[in-house]
C-alpha cells in the first residue's frame, strides 16, 4: 500500500522531532513524539498530509482533526490553533508539509480549466471555511509517493523535484478540495489578495476601508465576503494574525516587547490586554508555559 510506503520513507528520514528539509523547495517532512495541546500558529498557504498519527487545527471555532485518511488544505495565510493531541514515542506523528506556490497553483488551475474544466468549478459560490479537509485518493497518494521517493538521489531531487511537485499540485486541484483551492488561487480573487496583503504587512497600520478599496468593494460587501472566506470579520482576522504571529515569535525566544513591535503594536499595554483577552494569559505567563517547540505546529 502506497500510504504505508510513504510512512516508511518519513520514518527512515526523520531522526528527531520537528521539521526536516527534503531537498525540494517547499516540501518538508516532520515527526512529533510528544502530545501538544492546540497553541496559536499561522498556517501559510499549504497542504499538510499525515502518514501516521493524528493532528488537529482550530479555526473560527471549527475543529479539524485529520489523519492518514484526509489531508488539510490551507490556501490562504490563516491564524489557527494547532496541536498534536495523541503523539507519543510509541505512536509518533509523521507527516509532510507542502508549501503551495500561488503562481504555480494559479497556472495549473487556468490550464485545467482551458483543457476542459477538469475541476468542478464553483466560481459563483463564495469561498468558505478558510481551510478544508480532503480524502486521500489514488492520484494524491501516487503523486506524494513519487515526490518523496526523490530523496534517495540528490540528482533526481534537483532535476525532477519541481516537476513532481507540480504533479502533486495537480492532484490537489483534481481532488476533493479542488474547487476550493481553485477559487482561492483563481485569477481575480480579491479576498485572496487582501489576505496576502495583511500577511505581508502586519507591522504597519491596516485599515479595513483600505482593504475594501484594494478589493474594489464597498465596506459592507467586503466584510461579508471576507467572513465567508475566513470565518472571521476583517478586524478579527487582522488581530488574530498579529497575535498568533507574535505568540509564535515569543515561543521561539523573542522578547514580548519586540514581538509586539514586529506585528504592529506600538503600545505594549494594549498588546498585553489583547493577548490576554484572546489566550487567557498575559504574554509573559504564556511564554513561561511554553516548554515544547512549535516546529511541528
Amino acid at each position: 500500500m502506497i500510504q504505508e510506503q510513504i510512512k516508511h520513507i518519513i520514518q527512515n528520514r526523520t531522526l528527531r522531532d520537528g521539521l526536516m528539509e527534503t531537498g525540494i523547495n517547499g516540501v518538508q517532512i516532520f515527526r512529533a513524539t510528544q502530545a501538544m495541546p492546540c497553541v496559536p500558529a499561522v498556517y501559510e498557504p499549504s497542504v499538510i498530509a499525515i502518514a501516521s498519527g493524528t493532528k488537529e487545527a482550530v479555526l473560527g471555532g471549527a475543529r479539524y482533526v485529520y489523519d492518514n485518511k484526509q489531508y488539510l488544505v490551507c490556501p490562504h495565510s490563516m491564524p489557527v490553533k494547532a496541536g498534536t493531541p495523541n503523539a507519543s514515542p510509541n505512536a509518533p506523528l509523521l507527516g509532510v508539509y507542502i508549501s503551495l506556490n500561488p503562481r504555480v497553483m494559479r497556472e495549473l488551475a487556468i490550464e485545467m480549466e482551458n483543457a476542459g474544466g477538469a475541476i468542478s468549478t464553483a466560481r459563483d459560490r463564495p469561498v468558505s471555511n478558510g481551510i478544508k479537509l480532503a480524502h486521500w485518493d489514488s492520484t494524491f497518494s501516487d503523486a506524494l509517493f513519487r515526490l518523496l521517493q526523490l530523496g534517495d538521489s540528490e540528482t533526481d531531487t534537483a532535476v525532477l523535484g519541481p516537476t513532481r511537485l507540480r504533479e502533486l499540485y495537480y492532484a490537489i486541484l483534481k481532488g476533493e478540495a479542488g474547487a476550493f483551492a481553485q477559487q482561492a488561487f483563481g485569477a481575480g480573487n480579491a479576498i485572496s489578495r487582501s489576505i496576502a496583503h495583511v500577511s505581508a504587512n502586519l507591522n504597519t497600520p491596516i485599515s479595513i476601508d483600505d482593504m475594501a478599496t484594494r478589493a474594489g468593494m464597498s465596506r459592507a460587501v467586503f466584510h461579508r465576503k471576507f467572513k465567508q472566506a475566513t470565518t472571521m470579520s476583517p478586524i478579527q482576522f487582522v488581530k488574530s494574525m498579529r497575535l498568533n504571529t507574535a505568540a509564535a515569535k515569543i515561543a521561539e525566544g523573542l522578547t514580548v516587547n519586540q514581538a509586539a513591535l514586529d506585528v504592529g503594536y506600538i503600545s505594549p499595554s494594549q498588546f498585553s490586554r489583547e493577548f490576554k483577552r484572546l489566550y487567557g494569559q498575559s504574554p509573559k505567563h504564556w511564554s513561561d508555559a511554553q516548554h515544547t517547540s512549535m516546529a511541528t505546529v
